[in-house]
């Protein structure tokens, strides 16, 4: 049995000089692990990809069979590496996967293993609850499992970079599911904050695979870990909020509602980095710290996608969408049901928990589970209009 790693302690991890040759990958012996520190991944705003990713006609099952890009090649070889080495709960293969019938083009994936051995949820009672350091947090991670820190290089468009750990989630959903953490000796909980979100679109943007997504889970919206933290993750499928036709709800045409099932949407779009992606991270902030603060639970997923309006083929991945759901609070874990929903589950992509589950699961019991946890119409209401408000007080 592989002896345990020592944990992370605050911010010991240098940033090592970055360059086309940087190794991402551990050295043989476990103990020089803590010793090497976590490489630093440095990009510019040129490797931020906006067109020319597509989904092709028949899409390869893993990430490492796509053409890659420099970042996808470091995590994908990187992630593979920790997989080999055992310091995941479980191995994950390729899973079964099926597209369950019907209009909405669920993308449903039994993961047997995750349902059984991810990590217990934490005791969250409140959608503001404070950092907690007795509770798990990233400061207490194994070095191994940090795969690289991404560091921007400065741009006039920007604000001042921060860097970002890279680390494997131990209980992975789909091939490369990593989390995207803040500097963790800075104890902040579970609440986003404008440069994480930044790392997030911009690593949906360094990535040349249209299914690489990534998203925020609230407290209350089934966070399971009290500290501040993106998902990331490849899924070699498309789904339907990728195109989904939206409407405007404000004049300045900054906001608008994704009307389809399985649960309507709040949608932002960028059409890539400078000051339209900037505009869009403080608008969905000042919309996440608007239902933070009125204990209002959410989702938030971001993916390549087409422009909001009208109905778009999946191959118009012309930009990034940023979904926004505001849910019912749930907190703990709902052991009965086929799946948990959460951010990839109001997306449409259903990790399902069971054998029997999946076998069975319709596209009319995914959609019934979705929307029991969604808003009451009158609360769905009164949110709606105060993102309106919000939008209408931005700076012109």
């Amino acid at each position: 049995m592989r002896p345990p790693l020592p944990a992370l302690q605050g911010s010991f991890m240098s940033i090592l000089c970055d360059s086309h040759r940087t190794s991402y990958l551990l050295p043989p012996d476990h103990e020089d692990w803590g010793e090497q520190g976590a490489p630093a991944f440095v990009y510019g705003q040129e490797e931020l990809v906006v067109g020319g990713v597509q989904w092709p006609s028949s899409p390869p099952s893993t990430p490492d069979s796509w053409p890659a890009s420099r970042f996808d090649s470091a995590l994908c070889s990187a992630w593979r590496q920790r997989m080999e080495l055992g310091l995941f709960r479980y191995c994950l293969g390729e899973l079964q996967t099926q597209v369950l019938p019907g209009a909405v083009g669920f993308v449903a994936q039994l993961n047997v293993e995750r349902g059984v051995q991810r990590r217990c949820p934490q005791n969250i009672k409140s959608v503001r609850q404070a950092f907690d350091p007795e509770q798990f947090n990233f400061n207490k991670i194994r070095p191994g499992e940090v795969l690289f820190r991404l560091h921007q290089e400065p741009d006039t468009h920007s604000a001042l970079p921060q860097d970002i750990l890279v680390v494997i989630n131990v209980s992975p959903l789909e091939w490369g599911h990593v989390l995207l953490v803040p500097e963790p000796a800075q104890q902040l909980p579970q609440r986003l904050l404008p440069g994480v979100l930044r790392a997030g679109l911009e690593a949906v943007l360094l990535s040349s695979h249209p299914g690489f997504r990534v998203g925020f889970n609230s407290l209350g919206g089934l966070a399971s870990v009290n500290h501040l933290h993106l998902h990331g993750y490849y899924l070699a499928h498309r789904l339907p909020v990728e195109g989904a036709p939206s409407q405007p709800l404000d004049p300045g045409g900054h906001l608008h509602l994704l009307q389809t099932l399985p649960a309507p949407g709040f949608l932002f779009y960028t059409s890539g980095p400078g000051p339209d992606l900037e505009a869009v991270i403080s608008r969905v902030c000042r919309a996440t710290d608007y239902l933070t603060d009125q204990e209002i639970a959410h989702n938030l997923f971001v993916t390549r996608g087409a422009p909001p309006g009208k109905a778009s083929p999946c191959s118009a991945l012309t930009g990034v969408r940023v979904i926004l759901w505001a849910r019912k609070s749930s907190f703990g874990i709902k052991e009965g049901e086929a799946f948990n929903v959460a951010l990839c589950e109001l997306a449409g992509h259903l990790p399902v928990k069971t054998a029997q589950d999946f076998s069975s699961l319709t596209e009319a019991a995914a959609v019934a589970l979705i929307q029991d946890c969604l808003l009451p119409p009158g609360q769905a209401t009164a949110v709606r209009a105060a993102l309106v408000a919000l939008m209408a007080q931005e700076e012109p």
